[in-house]
């Protein structure tokens, strides 16, 4: 087992990251493509970017509602498990892709090192103050919905993991699973017409999450709850104009995150029929705005390196899409190409050295490269 002693921890790993981004970079053959097996090097490459910022506190940005003196405190105070990577949402996939990629590559040179930070901060207490969080008033909202999806994804990936620390991992995070799971129960019959964006709030990526959580735990109530908003925000969706995405700093496209819900939903035959009517121009028109890679202008601006991770999630989708649709159908070539060059360019910018993209952009390139879609 690869295994470094604790001050390395806080002194070495910059020199280890340097190692890893290079090796990761040095020709085009050495950066992953869609479609082929992560080597351990590169698991360890991405790894690190959850790594490097798991415990880092600062820069931050909180997204708390401060109701009194009281209630001015550090991220780290008010989030002990989840105060890292920039923002909650980042912290908690991080967590997810750390835990994701010891699954597919359980001997990766930096998984004692994934397993060390983990432990450190998916504790008992530290869950049981992240789930009380969410009893003030104020903070029911918090995160709502984006942030309770990759939670829910998070505890998803544990709960089938047949290993023993990922087990216990998975008992330490019931209360805050349950928490959001009650917050989710009673946001959805509230909330009449989905949240259509590009960026966090959108309603139609935290269902596809959400569903496959009910799904996987075995939650009957929530799964049905999920399917018929599911159903009620999309299934008379006609006839989309795809030619107004992307806006300037979407990291999603909402209509294939709604296409990659509804084949969750609907079987082939309906899905199809369905996708048609939708989206008519998606695998048919191989100029349409929707199938091209986008470009990043800046990837030193926080907003606009979002749509390196709009590729990424596109790919992510388009490959789910395909996942929904009848055998032999002629749209799955077209999407799988686009698929492709998507996750090409977006895996061009996740190891830019800046912060800004590299909090979290590692997580969409996991989430895309090792195929959640195909679960």
């Amino acid at each position: 087992m690869f295994c470094l002693p604790h001050c390395f921890f806080r002194f070495g790993l910059l020199a280890l990251a340097v190692c890893a981004f290079s090796d990761l970079l040095v020709g085009q053959e050495n950066v992953p493509s869609l479609g082929t097996r992560l080597s351990e090097k590169q698991a360890a490459g991405l790894a690190q970017l959850a790594i490097a910022g798991l415990q880092r506190e600062f820069p931050n940005k909180p997204a708390n509602v401060i109701t009194g003196p009281a209630t001015i405190l550090g991220p780290k105070q008010m989030h002990p498990a989840f105060y890292g990577c920039y923002d909650w949402h980042s912290s908690v996939h991080g967590h997810w892709m750390l835990v994701r990629l010891l699954k597919i590559s359980p001997k990766h040179p930096l998984a004692e090192i994934s397993r060390l930070k983990l432990a450190e901060n998916l504790t008992g207490s530290n869950i049981e103050a992240e789930a009380a969080y969410f009893d003030e008033k104020e903070n029911k909202s918090f995160e709502r919905m984006y942030g309770w999806a990759w939670l829910l994804r998070l505890v998803y990936e544990l709960h089938t993991w047949e290993d023993p620390q990922g087990k216990q991992w998975r008992a330490t995070l019931i209360p805050l699973e349950r928490k959001i799971v009650e917050l989710t129960k009673n946001y959805l019959p509230r909330l009449k017409q989905p949240i259509r964006t590009g960026v966090h709030p959108d309603t139609a990526f935290a269902l596809g999450q959400i569903l496959d959580y009910a799904r996987t735990v075995g939650d009957k109530e929530l799964e049905e709850l999920v399917a018929s908003r599911a159903r009620e925000y999309y299934a008379n969706d006609r006839k989309y104009n795809s030619d107004y995405e992307p806006s300037g700093e979407d990291f999603f496209s909402q209509s294939l995150n709604e296409a990659d819900l509804m084949r969750r939903i609907l079987g082939p035959d309906a899905f199809s029929k369905w996708l048609s009517e939708f989206l008519p121009d998606v695998g048919t028109v191989s100029d349409s705005k929707l199938m091209q890679p986008v470009a990043v202008s800046d990837v030193t601006d926080p907003k606009l390196v979002h749509l390196a991770g709009l590729n990424l999630s596109r790919a992510w989708c388009m490959q789910g899409i395909v996942q929904g649709l009848p055998k032999g159908d002629n749209r799955t070539a077209p999407l799988l190409n686009s698929a492709k060059e998507h996750a090409k360019v977006g895996l061009s910018y996740v190891f830019s050295g800046q912060y800004e993209g590299e909090h979290w952009l590692g997580t969409f390139a996991v989430y895309s490269l090792t195929n959640v879609s195909g679960q």
